[in-house]
């Protein structure tokens, strides 16, 4: 269930709610007590990741491969003076 940001218009309020996705936006100020909530969009939280795949340690290099960057062909440093 995600947690929604809310502030209050009336008295300037900021709360946070966990709630369902299903559920109405809430209204009343748990301060003030007056019907002004507005729901706020937030930035959410971070991905979480579970399970193999995503960790660096999953993609190590293979023994016997070949590097990848060993057979890219190099780029001059300088230019060519004419």
């Amino acid at each position: 269930m995600p947690t929604y940001e809310y502030v209050c218009t009336k008295c300037g309020h900021e709360l946070e709610a966990f709630q369902s996705m299903k559920d109405e936006a809430l209204k009343k100020c748990p301060i003030c007590k007056k019907p002004g909530l507005k729901r706020q969009v937030g930035g959410g939280a971070g991905l979480i990741f579970k399970g193999s795949g995503f960790y660096i340690t999953d993609y190590k290099k293979k023994a016997g491969t070949p590097d990848a960057k060993a057979t890219a062909p190099k780029a001059p440093a300088t230019p060519a003076a004419k």
